[in-house]
């Protein structure tokens, strides 16, 4: 039941910080430069939401013996 719950939860931290990933793709339009996105990316909080979801799906999904 526990992975059930990390493995919820991951996914859902992985699709609200791939929302922001996204969405943050306007700033292309208005000039950004590929570093530019990166460097903007790597200072949001929200966008760090994704890692800790693929982090949880890891442990979530991870099976011992197998």
């Amino acid at each position: 039941m526990k992975k059930f719950f990390m493995a919820v939860l991951g996914i859902l931290l992985v699709s609200i910080g791939l929302f922001f990933c996204i969405l943050y793709l306007n700033l292309f339009s208005f000039g950004y430069s590929f570093l530019d996105y990166v460097y903007f990316i790597i200072r949001r909080i929200e966008c760090h939401i994704l890692w800790a979801g693929i982090v949880l799906l890891f442990f979530a999904l991870h099976r011992k013996g197998e």
